[in-house]
């Protein structure tokens, strides 16, 4: 009897010590309860797919209810069949047959619940072209009937569309992770555990019932797409001046972009290659004495939502209805015409340099044509050509002239492209239209021709000294530091030459809209303004500048001169006062009004003609967007766990009651 008590003594010793090892170990892997999250959940980067709505419904991606969907993450195979609801990991050559399938095979598409979007570098060159745009990008705001005309022959229309699950592009290390997972999870068929992909898209429209922009906006669980438009004037427009005001040559570029994916709207060709272009054209002119003799006022305009039903430029001309502070300075009577560049980072396509000229009327844009090749004659090259766009196109390719069409269809205009009765940008609105995607020679080579051209059409038909010409040259090596700063991570926003001007939120460029924060205003709370804009603000109103007289004056107070405005304030929390005319100007629909801190739709203004048409877009509101992975056990697994557990138990009973009995019996016996 004393043998078991001190063989049952040093049993209960042993486990203490067992327990408090294991326990120790346990403290010094896991300090936190975020530590032991990290070691079960892994977390996955990349870019989501988002609900968006509009007066008549939905697009875009989200969870079908307020659950988070959890599914094992299996790879998808033209030929395969799902047996249980899945999260599908897709190539990008894949991606269309994918959504192809899913349009078509009802019992394949009810166990899809995600898609994971595989990325990776250099992924153009295994494509034939990805634009999930449509063939006739916003054709209902055409000046012309040809919807079926298509300018972007790769065009699929994917992003138009309502998805009632969760698409995630992956992040290149994020890719590589997933490839391993759905690897081992084909490994693993016969296995008790599983790894499952937790996408947590929760959005909270799709929660409140409000399927469309006009209930959402009334329940305030969406905001409406927009920002801000920059405009500015070279030299400066004073407005108290005595002098007859000029004829206006209006040039303009957009600076948003569209994607499948929000965050990863890069349009590196269409449209930052021209918003690149028109900065590189001022920066040149801006170096160029003498233009305040010039016979005619060159203006700059950058917009920002014309990718979503050219928000900007029509926002922009209602401004000039409502004779609003955001556009003080102009009159939109003396805007003769209208240069638009548009995508020209492809323009040097193989041994083909062309640039492709779509002009409103012939008769009324001929000298502007004549100006674009004198200005191409005064570079001296036989290898670039200017060429006008083919008399069998329906009319202007989508732009932002198609707004100033519609407002006066007598508008003389210009659209320099790089291509002619297509997209040669195989990636429009896509992620895949990346800096790869384009080429600097063209960029300059285009911005070359505009400066030269816009001096031209300024000097108003007066004889052009060539040596004048020849002192108007593009500095390329500040092309080169734009496309680092606007396409790129690296260095991306945190560039040097951004950093001058503003202290960026994130280093990585996405040109994606957003949505208009608060109350729109000509001078708006500078938090409410994104990066971008804040940057072409700063760069339009430093090169465009006359310096002050009041240059020691404390920034922005002290900037209360004529003209006078604060510049690079956001980098030392100074500044610089110049004195220039570059103004914000909001961008939003036009059937939109912010009053008592809400938007209300307005009815459809028959003034407006391409207000009916407008689709007042929303993006829902969220708190959180993120994507994990963990590893689980099979259900079957669990309940044969429990199984064992209850049989465990039971025979543990019987054996104690059996063993109890026993023991009784003997020491009775004793």
């Amino acid at each position: 009897m004393d043998y078991s008590k001190l063989f049952f003594f040093l049993i209960c010793l042993l486990s203490r010590f067992l327990l408090s090892f294991s326990a120790s170990d346990q403290v010094n892997s896991f300090q936190s309860v975020p530590d032991l999250e990290k070691s079960m959940y892994m977390a996955i980067d990349g870019y989501p797919c988002v609900r968006l709505l509009n007066l008549s419904g939905e697009i875009g991606c989200s969870n079908p209810g307020r659950a988070n969907v959890v599914a094992p993450v299996t790879r998808f195979k033209i030929a395969n069949k799902l047996a249980e609801p899945s999260a599908l990991l897709v190539s990008m050559d894949q991606f269309e047959d994918l959504f192809a399938r899913l349009s078509i095979d009802a019992d394949f598409s009810r166990h899809v619940v995600g898609v994971l979007v595989e990325s990776g570098s250099q992924l153009q060159h295994g494509l034939k072209g990805f634009s999930p745009d449509k063939k006739f990008p916003q054709a209902e705001f055409a000046p012309y009937q040809s919807g079926k005309f298509e300018w972007n022959p790769t065009g699929s229309g994917l992003m138009w569309k309502a998805y009632n699950f969760p698409v995630f592009l992956l992040s290149n290390s994020s890719t590589l992770a997933l490839q391993e997972i759905a690897l081992r999870n084909e490994k693993r068929k016969k296995s008790y555990t599983v790894d499952v992909a937790d996408f947590d898209l929760v959005m909270q429209t799709t929660k409140s019932g409000t399927r469309d922009s006009e209930f959402c906006l009334r329940e305030q669980t969406c905001l409406p797409l927009g920002g801000y438009s920059v405009w500015s004037a070279l030299p400066p427009i004073i407005a108290s001046s005595s002098k007859k005001a000029k004829p206006m040559i209006l040039t303009v570029a957009s600076m948003d972009a569209a994607s499948f994916f929000r965050d990863d709207s890069v349009g590196a060709d269409s449209p930052i290659s021209g918003l690149i272009s028109l900065l590189a054209v001022v920066d040149a002119l801006s170096h160029v004495d003498g233009l305040g003799g010039l016979d005619k006022q060159l203006v700059f305009a950058v917009f920002t939502g014309e990718a979503w039903g050219y928000l900007g430029s029509r926002r922009f001309l209602l401004e000039f209805d409502q004779h609003s502070d955001a556009v003080s300075g102009l009159d939109l009577a003396l805007i003769e015409m209208v240069l638009e560049i548009g995508s020209v980072g492809k323009g040097f396509t193989q041994d083909d340099k062309t640039f492709f000229a779509h002009s409103t009327r012939e008769s009324a844009t001929n000298g502007t044509i004549s100006a674009l090749k004198d200005a191409l004659g005064s570079l001296k090259t036989q290898s670039i050509k200017i060429s006008r766009a083919s008399k069998s196109n329906p009319g202007l390719p989508p732009s932002s002239l198609m707004s100033f069409l519609k407002k006066n269809p007598e508008t003389s205009g210009v659209v320099l492209e790089d291509f002619d009765a297509a997209f040669t940008n195989k990636f429009y609105h896509s992620h895949l239209d990346d800096l790869s995607n384009i080429n600097s020679s063209a960029i300059v080579a285009a911005a070359s021709i505009v400066a030269r051209s816009l001096y031209i059409l300024a000097s108003d038909k007066k004889e052009i000294n060539n040596s004048v010409l020849n002192t108007i040259n593009i500095n390329a090596s500040l092309v080169e530091e734009l496309l680092g700063c606007l396409l790129s991570c690296e260095p991306g926003l945190a560039c040097e030459l951004v950093n001058r001007y503003i202290a960026p939120s994130t280093s990585c460029p996405s040109h994606y809209v957003g949505v208009v924060l608060g109350e729109p205003s000509s001078q708006p709370y500078l938090g409410n303004v994104g990066d971008v804009s804040r940057f072409v603000w700063n760069f339009l109103a430093d090169k465009t500048a006359v310096p002050s007289k009041n240059m020691s004056s404390a920034c922005p107070k002290g900037c209360s001169g004529n003209g006078e405005m604060c510049v690079k304030a956001e980098t030392d929390g100074k500044g610089v006062c110049v004195i220039s005319t570059t103004r914000y100007v909001p961008a939003y629909s036009t059937r939109l009004k912010y009053k008592s801190e809400t938007w209300e739709v307005l009815p459809h203004n028959s003034s407006d003609t391409m207000g009916e048409a407008d689709p007042v877009w929303t993006e829902s509101n969220w708190n959180m967007i993120r994507l994990r992975v963990y590893t689980v056990q099979d259900t079957k697994f669990d309940q044969l766990i429990l199984l064992l557990g209850i049989t465990v138990t039971v025979l543990s009973y019987i054996i104690i009651v059996i063993s109890k009995a026993f023991i009784t019996k003997a020491l009775k016996r004793d």
